[in-house]
């Protein structure tokens, strides 16, 4: 048997591959749609992929086992377990085939067998790896979104991302039931997961890529868990807040992501003569460049989206789905790996992009480029009437300890919560460290906020001068 795990780090996802050489047959469990990937390595192997599957409905990336099976002419597989009213809408046009507890697929003399996990998810299902060519018994368990190391999945995402009022409580009631349903299966088992450190579908991920059911059951809190009630408490306590993209994720996978037929790379490269007026009409403007450069010289009505770790989740914040995207970028490299990561949230509009040489057109005498103003944390009065700290961060970072006075508005829910903002105040943003906050100044910007500054700091700057004057009177 031949086990392959791709994990794409911006987005702590892995999927996987499962193959039998003997067949030349291969199986991927939770493409993403990058499937060239997957092509490329089933032929390295001298394997062709005979099947794609996924473990349920995701919501932090765009699904891409519809594309993949178009691809290489693979039977999908999708799950046919949760209630009717969340269920796979396209199964029938992709002829898929749908699973569920009990079913098995085989690839050689691999079998795989579908267990339900209901809870993440309703629909959600794992896989029981067995390579029988081996041995008669499993030896490890492809866990999705079910279990992690060290943590589970959250239920809350149906609710909290995909509006369905009312379901995270049911949801963890069933996921507790799932954790207990596996409580039978040898401690041998490798769990290789869906998601690692970083990921948004739980609370405490580790980074390890693969454990086992005997050492989960010592360490991960999900799997010690004695009593129902306590578990559904502490799974639905402290969850981060879900990307606003996560709800466009739901319903896409869900309805049937889009066919991209590869990533269009690159798009147009354009001259700066008429960005004002694209800018005007309302295309989106996106500036790559890092955040010291960004600060230090943009042009009005642009986004600052950095091409840092947490690239794709702020994207998938601040920017409209049904609106064209202008890239600005220092090089063609940067829009490649661009377009590529956008395309994974569903985000397929890029259109074009500009270079540096841009800013020329911009460099008037009466002033065309703006830099963003900024203040250090020690000169914030945050008892000011006539200032408004604004704290960006995650719900779990605020509850850990927030700067008086301020108001918590997490950057992935800035976009549809900007009006619970004063306009006739001056707003210095911050985030933990200055990585998120002059995202959230840009975006603050383009709504029209006049007056905001980004706390270059931030909180570990409150911080210090706390934990200073503290030090200072002992």
């Amino acid at each position: 048997m031949v086990l392959k795990r791709f994990y794409n780090e911006k987005l702590a996802q892995a999927s996987y591959l499962v193959g039998c050489p003997a067949a030349g047959e291969a199986l991927i469990v939770d493409p993403n749609r990058d499937v060239d990937a997957y092509v490329k390595a089933a032929a390295a192997e001298g394997m062709r992929i005979v099947g794609v599957t996924e473990t349920h409905i995701h919501a932090d990336y765009l699904s891409g086992s519809r594309e993949l099976a178009v691809v290489t002419g693979a039977q999908l597989y999708l799950s046919g377990e949760g209630d009717e009213n969340w269920k796979y809408e396209f199964a029938d046009d992709a002829k898929a085939k749908l699973i569920k507890q009990g079913d098995t697929i085989r690839i050689g003399a691999v079998r795989i067998d579908v267990i339900k996990t209901a809870g993440h998810t309703p629909e959600h299902i794992c896989f029981l790896i067995t390579d029988e060519a081996t041995s008669k018994e499993p030896m490890g368990i492809l866990s999705g979104d079910f279990i992690f190391v060290g943590d589970v999945g959250r239920p809350d995402l149906l609710e909290t991302a995909a509006g369905i009022k009312g379901s995270m409580e049911t949801g963890a009631r069933q996921l507790f039931g799932s954790l207990q349903s596996v409580a039978g299966l040898p401690a041998h088992i490798l769990v290789w997961p869906g998601h690692g450190a970083g990921s948004a579908c739980g609370k405490a991920l580790g980074a390890v890529p693969v454990s086992s059911l005997g050492y989960e059951r010592l360490t991960n809190w999900g799997l010690r868990a004695q009593s129902e009630d306590s578990f559904v408490r502490e799974v639905l306590s402290g969850q981060p807040e879900p990307p606003l993209y996560f709800a466009e994720m739901k319903r896409l996978n869900k309805q049937g992501p889009p066919l991209l037929n590869g990533f269009r790379i690159p798009p147009r490269r354009l001259d700066g003569r008429e960005l004002a007026r694209f800018i005007e009409a309302g295309m989106q403007v996106v500036d790559l460049r890092e955040t010291d450069a960004y600060v230090a010289k943009h042009i009005p009505g642009t986004l600052h989206i950095p091409q840092y770790r947490g690239f794709m989740t702020w994207a998938g914040s601040v920017l409209d789905y049904e609106t064209d995207i202008l890239l600005i970028a220092p090089e063609e490299s940067s829009v490649e790996t661009a377009i590529r990561e956008l395309a994974m949230i569903g985000l397929d509009r890029v259109v074009g992009w500009y270079g540096e040489d841009v800013f020329a057109e911009f460099e008037r005498p009466s002033g065309g480029l703006e830099t963003m103003k900024e203040v250090d944390a020690s000169s914030v009065d945050s008892a000011n009437t006539d200032v408004l700290v604004v704290d960006v961060r995650n719900k779990s970072e605020w509850d850990e300890g927030h700067v008086p006075n301020a108001q918590h508005l997490p950057l992935s829910t800035l976009m549809s919560r900007a009006d619970e903002l004063p306009r006739d105040k001056k707003l210095l943003v911050h985030c933990q460290g200055g990585v998120r906050s002059p995202i959230a100044v840009s975006v603050l910007r383009n709504l029209g906020f006049a007056d905001v500054a980004n706390v270059r700091d931030g909180y570990e700057g409150f911080e210090a001068l706390r934990t200073g004057a503290l030090s200072a009177k002992h």
